[in-house]
């Protein structure tokens, strides 16, 4: 038997395993069995169910042609739609959801037309094919005929998954049972709104927000952004939300019951089970720990953005998956007075949006990071344990002062008790890609200090491109300021200059006890830039992130020019003619020097 799969407890964890997937496509139950841990949801798709509408593109979540919509239910009793990529998705993660592609929509009978004779919608052309055809496709599909928005057709069905998903979640979205929040803090709950006026439109910054996963190479994206914006003048349809969730629960009870007949089996049953499952997953915490030191070696994945790319790209093969994303304890985020605690399954959009509500300059930040479908998939803890020296969230979250949650199971088996401490984000890193979380150890929260007096807080990245892009450089800034506009403490958090994310210790005592102007930031500039050491590569030089990671300090004070806030702060003229130069070096030479930063006179 492999050794990662022998468990180091003599007593087997209360984990479930999940060698079948059993999910919802088109109304109806679809099982599949057999299935290994790391084949992905695209190639089931498409190899295994004839699902050949789903394209495969680049095969790492950028270019948004495997786009599907997968629905889970939610507490309240409804339903939530989310587009994910499915080239990056692990097939198995979709146990007890439904899943639709750009072939199932017309299809599926729990999706259907309100209106049999629809309006004739708004087009600045004739249309590609009569009224009567369209009105057969679903508002995502007959939009963008209608708007000529598709040429070679690739990128299509990704396009329509995106619309699709946001049609039924905001155009028209399903009325959502009421629940009080009962969070640690949380504020008394409010009378029920007042439901909205529907449809709701869609702005043009919406829609590029909503395609942000999804790329064109042909058509342009002026004809798809007007399909998303004409979408609520189009006959309506609707999802039989009330009969999916049926269907959902059918599929978590049948789910629950086969784990109790596990449960109550022998522990030596238990055991050659539990050894011979590929995938696991537990659905409270403790059950999780236990899995994971009985386990050790099994593979932690949450949403599978990075995982994904390690099968595809790498080929890697695991001999056993541990899912951390079905625990409940994990997929919340509790408020309390000092901090907001951020499980570490919970998604990217769903993380920032608790950022954004404390914080809503936060908003334009948390919009950049990948795509729509990858932070709809990935997971803040999932970042974080990633330890990327690039990755986003890092450089803002060591900024706020963020600590995470290590937590283990303490003993054998139930008879031990859950165990915990907690690091610093910035301690958390060892070097590249090693953090200080041990074997049986896992990632359970991120907490998050709340909004104080005096707080300024600003992040910036920088990538090629603005979208669904890595960071070459990124800083996140937060000042707590007196009274008279000093710098009572300062927090500098950065990434993309070393080998982990990185806290620019030296910048702040620099900062400390200054006022904070222009000039103040001028000259911790020159100091940020001789902090770290960065390397070339791909996305910039060295020299070019030094430089540029001062001029991001500088960009944050631009806000305090009161006198003129439409003027924007430049570098001077010999800091210009250093990053042209940059531009045209080989990326291993570096000036002799850094520029100096200074505000135009």
């Amino acid at each position: 038997m492999n050794q990662s799969l022998a468990p180091q407890s003599s007593n087997p964890p209360n984990a479930m395993s999940s060698d079948g997937i059993h999910f919802i496509r088109r109304g109806e139950r679809v099982t599949l069995q057999g299935v290994p841990p790391e084949r992905t949801l695209l190639q089931v798709l498409r190899e295994d169910l004839g699902a050949t509408g789903t394209k495969e593109g680049c095969n790492e979540g950028d270019c948004g042609a495997c786009t599907v919509v997968l629905g889970e239910p939610t507490a309240d009793g409804g339903i939530r739609l989310r587009a994910v990529n499915s080239c990056i998705r692990l097939a198995h993660s979709v146990n007890g959801l439904a899943v639709w592609t750009a072939q199932d929509i017309h299809q599926d009978p729990l999706v259907k037309p309100v209106e049999p004779a629809p309006p004739a919608m708004p087009r600045a052309q004739p249309a590609a094919a009569p009224d009567a055809d369209l009105a057969a496709l679903h508002p995502a599909q007959a939009c963008l005929v209608q708007c000529h928005a598709s040429q070679c057709g690739f990128c299509t069905p990704g396009f329509v998954m995106s619309l699709f998903a946001h049609y039924h979640e905001q155009v028209w979205p399903e009325p959502q049972a009421q629940v009080p929040t009962t969070l640690p803090g949380a504020p008394p709950a409010l009378p029920p709104a007042p439901p909205p006026v529907l449809p709701l439109a869609v702005s043009r910054t919406q829609a590029q927000e909503v395609l942000s996963g999804n790329l064109c190479r042909c058509t342009g994206y002026r004809p798809i952004l007007d399909a998303a914006q004409v979408m609520p003048q189009a006959p309506r349809w609707r999802l039989d939300a009330a009969a999916l969730r049926q269907r959902l629960d059918a599929l978590a009870e049948a789910a629950s019951s086969a784990h109790t007949r596990q449960a109550s089996a022998s522990p030596a049953t238990a055991a050659t089970q539990l050894q011979a499952a590929r995938y696991l997953s537990a659905k409270h915490l403790a059950q999780l720990l236990q899995a994971r030191a009985a386990y050790p070696q099994a593979q932690v994945v949450a949403g599978c953005t990075d995982v994904g790319l390690w099968v595809n790209k790498q080929h890697r093969v695991f001999e056993q998956i541990l899912d951390v994303t079905r625990t409940q304890e994990l997929l919340r985020v509790e408020v309390y007075p000092q901090h907001i605690a951020i499980g570490a399954a919970v998604s990217l959009t769903d993380a920032y949006a608790a950022l954004v509500a404390e914080r809503p300059q936060l908003h334009d930040f948390a919009s950049r990071f990948a795509g729509l479908p990858v932070r709809n998939s990935g997971t803040l803890g999932g970042n974080v344990a990633n330890g990327s020296p690039i990755g986003d969230s890092m450089p803002l979250l060591i900024a706020l002062g963020a600590s995470v949650v290590l937590m283990r199971w303490q003993g054998q088996g139930a008879r031990g008790q859950l165990a915990h401490r907690e690091l610093a984000l910035e301690d958390f890193y060892l070097g590249y890609r090693r953090t200080a979380l041990r074997p049986d150890e896992l990632l359970a929260w991120i907490k998050v200090p709340r909004p104080v007096s005096g707080e300024f807080l600003q992040v910036h990245k920088l990538s090629k491109r603005f979208d669904d892009d890595i960071s070459a450089v990124c800083l996140g800034v937060f000042l707590q300021l007196d009274t008279q506009g000093r710098i009572a403490q300062a927090k500098l958090g950065a990434g993309g200059v070393a080998a982990t994310p990185v806290r620019a210790r030296r910048t702040e005592a620099h900062l400390v006890g200054q006022a904070w102007t222009m000039q103040t930031a001028q000259r911790a500039a020159a100091t940020l830039q001789a902090e770290f050491q960065p390397i070339s590569d791909m996305r910039a030089s060295a020299s070019y992130r030094s430089t540029m990671l001062g001029e991001l300090l500088v960009r944050a004070a631009r806000s305090l020019d009161s006198h003129n806030p439409q003027q924007p702060w430049q570098l001077d003229s010999a800091s210009a003619s250093v990053l042209a130069d940059l531009a045209a070096q080989p990326m291993h030479q570096t000036p002799a020097s850094a520029p100096a930063l200074r505000a135009p006179a």
